[in-house]
């Protein structure tokens, strides 16, 4: 149990991969998580805009979510998180590729400063969320609560941006799928971090 609470103190922190520690705490949550910690986190997701993601990027985190609203939405924020500077890796490596046509290599560009933009403002979401826990009434509750949600909003923006410069059929190809498939991904999971994160807010 404490290795678990350790690697969630992790991720709420903002580390930018997931350490073995992580792997580890993951397997063991899904090996021992509660009925109804599951359940709780799979009726959430049925809200979010892509359930199914939803699900799959969550139940492992059952033992340290069970039934909280806000652990859910801080974890969800935090998975996001990672997701997007794994991707940001990830994209910006592509420019080592031989024969890139101009244009693409320029897209990967716009797009690493667009996915940095993401990362930026879900880092500030995820600062917002940890307040809104230390919140001593609810006009600071939901002053940062509003911040917190502006920024995840802007982060699926910028998402949308970076698959924009990839669009038209001189963009066709490898470099075009391979970048769209994990930014539709990155986009998917900060809408449905962003629908819990509504969520929480009409639960306090």
């Amino acid at each position: 149990m404490a290795k678990l609470n350790q690697a969630l103190f992790l991720i709420l922190s903002i580390s930018f991969f997931f350490s073995p520690a992580l792997v580890a705490a993951t397997a063991a949550s899904r090996a021992g998580a509660s009925k109804e910690a599951v359940n709780f986190i799979q009726s959430s997701c049925k809200t979010t805009t892509y359930p199914a993601v939803c699900f799959h990027s969550l139940s492992a985190y059952a033992n340290a979510i069970q039934t909280s609203p806000k652990r859910l939405a801080e974890t969800a924020l935090a998975v996001t998180l990672s997701r997007a500077q794994s991707t940001k890796l990830f994209v910006s490596r592509l420019t080592r590729f031989k024969g890139l046509k101009k244009r693409e290599v320029e897209a990967i560009k716009d797009c690493v400063e667009e996915i940095n933009d993401t990362i930026d403002r879900l880092t500030k979401s995820v600062q917002e969320m940890k307040l809104c826990g230390s919140a001593k009434n609810k006009e600071q509750f939901a002053f940062h609560m509003s911040n917190a949600q502006t920024w995840t909003s802007a982060a699926l923006t910028d998402e949308n941006t970076c698959s924009d410069g990839f669009s038209g059929r001189v963009m066709d190809g490898r470099i075009k799928n391979s970048v769209r498939a994990r930014i539709v991904n990155v986009g998917h999971e900060t809408s449905n971090a962003l629908s819990l994160i509504n969520a929480f807010a009409k639960k306090y």
